[in-house]
């Protein structure tokens, strides 16, 4: 199958997307970051000076799916209907953040929401660093798509 951001002649290009119907579309993906122990119960425990880390967090990814586009170039601006991301502490000191972006329109989302992810888990690596000199992000991954010509997409094996 060609890649559809490259012309015949393999440069970039931005998918005209005019002919695609408009539909409901949605993507959710998650993510996590790996902390000290000491970030871990700072957070949990509300005692980092910069403020509540996973509420910041929360912002900064439906900011960042808003923004989409002007970080990754090739990516339509896109009218998105709504942006949940929530962040949770889970065991083995991570945080895992998990976002749900849709839209009606004729692309669909998924890079919106893999950027809510990786921007929300920048923010609490940047809250934390000055407890946490080595927090490690990852997996950040799709985890199901809806809508569009290539209809639902389920990850196997997501937890």
């Amino acid at each position: 199958m060609p890649l559809t951001h490259l012309d015949p002649d393999g440069n970039a290009r931005m998918v005209d997307v005019s002919d695609k119907d408009i539909t409901a579309r949605e993507a959710i993906a998650e993510g996590w970051i790996a902390l000290s122990p000491a970030a871990f119960m700072a957070i949990t425990e509300g005692r980092v000076k910069k403020g509540d880390v996973l509420a910041v967090a929360q912002l900064a990814g439906i900011a960042a799916a808003k923004r989409t586009p002007e970080l990754v170039p090739l990516c339509h601006p896109i009218p998105l209907t709504g942006v949940k991301v929530m962040l949770e502490p889970c065991e083995g000191s991570r945080v895992r953040a998990w976002a749900r972006v849709r839209s009606t329109w004729r692309t669909g989302v998924e890079m919106e929401a893999l950027t809510c992810v990786t921007a929300a888990l920048l923010t609490v690596y940047d809250m934390v660093k000055a407890i946490d000199k080595g927090p490690e992000i990852g997996p950040v991954r799709l985890i199901e798509k809806r809508g569009g010509r290539s209809g639902t997409w389920v990850r196997s094996g997501a937890d």
